[in-house]
């Protein structure tokens, strides 16, 4: 920092450039200033981790010092890292991230990963597939024998061919509300929909409130619209005993378990992220012409 208070973008190494840029995070109150400061630094700087680590010492080019700290004050504005560096690591992918696209979340990946372990040979749906990060993952890392995915929002479905095209997958896309433009019948109908109560929203930090689509967050009043709906309307398009598979809030397993109980699904099974929250929901919807015969 220079005396007149203004950035010092010459002269500066990168371990003395990051140091400079975490401690004005930090006095801020960002918690991952560190973090931060590594994904930005790497962006503009176009550098593996391996080699900003190695060559800590060499001096910084102007012009990234410049690009630098432009990038340095949107993140001061609370824009999330991932709409400034434009991606998303997701189960070890790239994904590539757009304001109006919601960002990829680590516990997504616990979702992506059970899809994945059941598509062998399987047709599969996504619903509300915003970046399209579980039908690309699925249909990267999988062995799915059909992959589709939904959404209403044309920007998100923008971004998800775009990360269909990056990844070298084939994805069918449908745009529309939930399942009204989908056609076919599938074994596994995924989706993480929005399930935040309406009038939690305002409360929640400015990068997820401010920056993020409320569409993509917004569960209606008890979070619980999406559920609902999916649950009776994706009867019209499983498979014999196919498979619903939800990622859900924190405290939302027992309510989405009983919404699929009261629409007939079985094998209703809560399962847990890391943090030991309920996380995920998983339901058969049993062949209803196999249990008449067993009556």
């Amino acid at each position: 920092m220079r005396e007149d208070g203004r950035q010092r973008q010459d002269g500066m190494t990168y371990s003395e450039l990051a140091d400079s840029a975490v401690s004005r995070l930090k006095a801020a109150g960002f918690e991952e200033a560190r973090s931060d400061v590594r994904h930005l630094l790497l962006h503009v700087s176009g550098m593996t981790l391996a080699a900003l680590l190695c060559d800590g010492a060499r001096e910084v080019p102007k012009e990234q010092a410049q690009r630098f700290y432009e990038l340095l004050e949107q993140r001061i504005q609370h824009r999330p890292v991932q709409y400034i560096t434009g991606e998303q690591e997701f189960c070890g992918l790239k994904f590539l991230v757009r304001p109006g696209v919601l960002i990829p979340r680590p516990e997504t990946e616990l979702l992506t990963e059970a899809v994945i372990r059941s598509s062998a040979g399987k047709r599969v749906l996504d619903l509300c597939t915003g970046s399209g990060c579980i039908a690309v993952t699925v249909a990267k890392l999988g062995a799915p024998e059909f992959t589709a995915a939904s959404d209403c929002s044309e920007p998100a479905l923008r971004t998800a061919r775009e990360n269909a095209a990056l990844h070298g997958v084939e994805i069918t896309f449908f745009q529309g509300d939930l399942l009204e433009p989908v056609t076919g019948k599938y074994d596994i109908i995924v989706s993480n929909p929005p399930y935040i109560c309406s009038g939690v929203i305002d409360g929640l930090m400015p990068e997820v409130r401010d920056f993020e689509p409320r569409p993509a967050l917004d569960g209606g009043e008890d979070g619980l619209y999406f559920y609902r709906r999916i649950c009776r309307e994706a009867k019209g398009h499983l498979r014999k005993d196919g498979r619903l598979m939800f990622e859900i809030g924190y405290d939302q397993g027992r309510a989405v378990a009983e919404l699929l109980l009261a629409e007939g699904y079985r094998e209703i099974e809560v399962k847990k992220d890391y943090a030991g929250l309920d996380r995920m929901v998983f339901a058969v919807l049993p062949d209803q012409n196999k249990e008449n015969n067993n009556v």
